[in-house]
Order: C-alpha cells, then structure tokens, then sequence
C-alpha cells in the first residue's frame, strides 16, 4: 500500500514537474533539469503531499511545495555529483548529469533548479495567502543553505582531509544538515500549509531524516551498485567514519530500527490517519536503494 502510494505521488510531482517545465526553451539545460528529477523515489515530495493530506490540504495546492522540494534535492544531487565534489558516474542507476551532458550543462541545471524550487513555493497558486508563501520560501531557504543541507555538505566534504575521524556526535550534527533538514522541510510543508502546529510533525521527521542516512550508510556497505543505482563502498574506501564504522553493522541497523519507533511514536496526536506516514518510516530502512 505504501508503496503504491509513493508511486502515486511521484507520478504526481512529474506530471507538474512537465507542465513547469514545458514552458522552457528546448536547451540542453532544461532537458537536463528534467533528467535530474527524474527515476527517484520522490520520498520528499510524497511527504509534502501527505503531511498536506494529512491536514486536509487539496493536493492541486500541495504539489506546489512537492515539485519544490523535489526540485532543490535534485540539484543538490547534480552538484553533489560533479568531479569537484563526490565525482560520481551513476546516479539513480543512469549517468550523471555531468557524464550524459557534460560538468557546464550539470553546474547550469543545478542552478537552474534551485532557483526553480523557490519560485514554485513562492507561485500564488502555491497558497492564496502571502504570509504562508513567504514562511514556505523562508524555511525552504533555511533548510537548504548554510544552515541545513548546505552546511551538513560542507562538513562531509571538510571531514575528508580532517587530521581524524569525526565523532558519533559530529557525524549526527553532519547528516541533520545534509539529509535530514529537506526531510524535515518537506515532513512539515503540509502543517505550514495549514498553519497548523509544526512540532509532532518536526519530531517525526527529525528521526525520519537520521534513520534514512543510517540506511544509506549500511545500504554502502551490504549494497550492490546495480540495486542501490550508484558507486558503493566508496565511504570506507575514502576511510570516512559513518554510522556503521562508528557503531558496527548490527549497532546501526539497531539505531535506525530505533529512531523509526521514535518517529511513528511522535505521531501518536494524529492516531490512524498517520498510518501512511508510519508506513514510510519502516520502508526507509528496508529499502534496498
């Protein structure tokens, strides 16, 4: 059911994202940008739609910040891929966008996407109320700046030359910034829609956010490339401490499996109508890519 449901709503996100984008000139940049958004999961976006659903937001009103935060971590995917940053030749099971393109049309399409995730927020068809489209711009600035997915990148890529590995504390502090800060925005984007109290939905996806980056870590070391769609094994290779170099295999999945009864625990307000939100936590770390 969930499953179906993820698919649904990234179905969802993709056809906006067609009628956005179909208004741009056919250039190698605006094709890039549609290759980027496309073959994820569309986790974040489902979020945003179903945080929404979860306080009676219409989803015509709600796809608005879906696309938006689908848009931003896309970039952020593109540009984290480049030869500067991790270098990566697969993403998603296909070539970078800098490999199927080349490391201009990826830096431009990257660009191109940020900059889009913030208009869409900001569209009047996103909300008829100006305050609610400036919090969405705001907070989505935050979240994806220096002070959230921004500053955790910055950190991993710092950790790399650091004289020592980083602490279980640091790593933590790391990947609230790198992973989880989108997650977060994208959990609460429906309570925001509504005005609603942020707080439970925050307290769910601040454990959400940690227990994916865990299941990424040991997705990197139990993983096959083929399956998970991109380079594994490359963190121990680099000699980069993670969640389960710092805690052990069975010590990480422990955390994560963890971190997930805290997250559906902290929907308990909300009763049934959060089963899908509950569904999503356990399906992050039993995914396989």
């Amino acid at each position: 059911m969930f499953r179906d449901s993820l698919g649904s709503g990234a179905r969802a996100v993709e056809a906006h994202f067609d009628a956005v984008l179909s208004g741009f000139q056919d250039l190698p940049v605006s094709q890039a940008m549609r290759y980027a958004v496309g073959g994820g999961k569309g986790l974040r976006g489902w979020l945003v739609l179903e945080s929404a659903r979860l306080h009676d937001v219409p989803q015509d009103r709600a796809l608005w910040p879906a696309s938006a935060i689908e848009a931003i971590h896309a970039y952020s995917l593109v540009h984290d891929d480049l030869p500067c940053m991790d270098d990566d030749d697969l993403r998603r099971g296909q070539p970078t966008v800098h490999r199927k393109w080349d490391e201009a049309t990826a830096v431009l399409a990257g660009d191109a996407l940020q900059a889009l995730g913030f208009e869409l927020v900001a569209d009047p068809r996103c909300h008829p109320l100006p305050e609610v489209r400036a919090d969405l711009t705001l907070s989505l600035a935050r979240a994806a700046g220096a002070r959230g997915m921004v500053l955790g990148q910055a950190l991993d890529m710092a950790a790399e030359t650091a004289g020592s590995p980083l602490t279980l504390e640091q790593i933590t502090a790391l990947q609230n910034g790198k992973t989880g800060a989108l997650i977060t925005w994208s959990a609460t984007a429906g309570a925001r829609l509504a005005q609603a109290d942020l707080a439970p939905l925050t307290a769910y996806a601040d454990r959400l956010g940690l227990a994916f980056q865990i299941a990424d870590d040991i997705l990197d070391v139990t993983g096959d490339a083929a399956t998970v769609g991109k380079a594994v094994g490359k963190d121990e290779g680099r000699g980069k401490a993670t969640f389960v170099s710092l805690l052990g295999l069975d010590g990480a999945q422990a955390r994560a499996q963890s971190l997930v009864t805290e997250a559906c625990d902290a929907l308990c307000s909300y009763g049934a109508k959060a089963d899908a939100l509950r569904d999503a936590a356990r399906f992050v770390i039993s995914r396989q890519n």
